[in-house]
């Protein structure tokens, strides 16, 4: 199976390069824009390496490897412009991998990418795996990548499983249109509401006794869709 790896930058351009430079090497990719989205993207599809830019909005690359490490020890490789040298002893001393200061020569970053994994593999470290998770009559297993509906098995494609788990990491509660985006599409898909749209009904297609009067999967207008546990 192939590595997954986050990339988590702020420039919409270089995600784009590094994602396609990676996934032309073999690796599977996800993207995010903040520390905050690749948070909660993580918590839904854990990565087996980030490269995390150290400059982000918001909460910087410092506190977020912070954040990672609370899971699990898992590889990070510092992608930034600055360089200064408190930046580097800072970040290694917080347990970061690696750091590749930009401009970078793409064939550098994948032998750091490689470098990385390589040793990770050779020091156990264990990708975290999502739990299963139950909600009313529905079993979410993310791991199987399985899904049952009053005990009957439902096959989704990967897009309408990556929709309902993020749903159901949060079952109960309302979340917007762009959190849906970036935690189970990724950065590159923001100001695509239609893929959600497309996919929610896909979806409600599948698992609603009567999609067009949805019990399951319910639309809070202006705000976004919530997961309704049904018994």
């Amino acid at each position: 199976m192939a590595k997954h790896i986050l990339v988590v930058d702020d420039d919409a351009l270089l995600r784009r390069s590094l994602s396609l430079q990676l996934e032309q090497a073999g690796y599977r990719t996800s993207t995010a824009g903040s520390a905050e989205d690749a948070l909660a993207l993580a918590k839904r599809d854990w990565p087996d390496l980030i490269l995390l830019d150290v400059g982000l909005p918001g909460m910087d690359g410092l506190d977020a490897l912070r954040q990672f490490q609370q899971h699990d020890d898992i590889p990070v490789i510092f992608v930034t412009a600055r360089r200064r040298e408190l930046d580097t002893i800072l970040g290694l001393e917080l347990g970061a991998d690696g750091y590749i200061t930009k401009p970078f020569n793409p064939d550098v970053l994948l032998a750091h990418v490689k470098a990385v994994l390589r040793r990770s593999e050779r020091q156990g470290t264990t990708t975290v795996e999502a739990e299963v998770l139950t909600v009313g009559d529905m079993i979410i297993n993310p791991a199987a990548h399985t899904l049952s509906v009053a005990s009957e098995p439902v096959e989704l494609t990967a897009r309408e499983f990556a929709l309902l788990h993020t749903l159901a990491l949060e079952a109960g509660n309302v979340i917007s249109v762009d959190d849906i985006i970036t935690r189970a599409w990724g950065a590159e898909f923001l100001g695509e509401p239609q893929v959600v749209y497309v996919h929610i009904r896909w979806l409600r297609e599948k698992i609603e006794l009567d999609p067009n009067h949805p019990q399951r999967i319910v639309n809070v207008r202006g705000v976004g869709y919530k997961l309704v546990a049904q018994e």
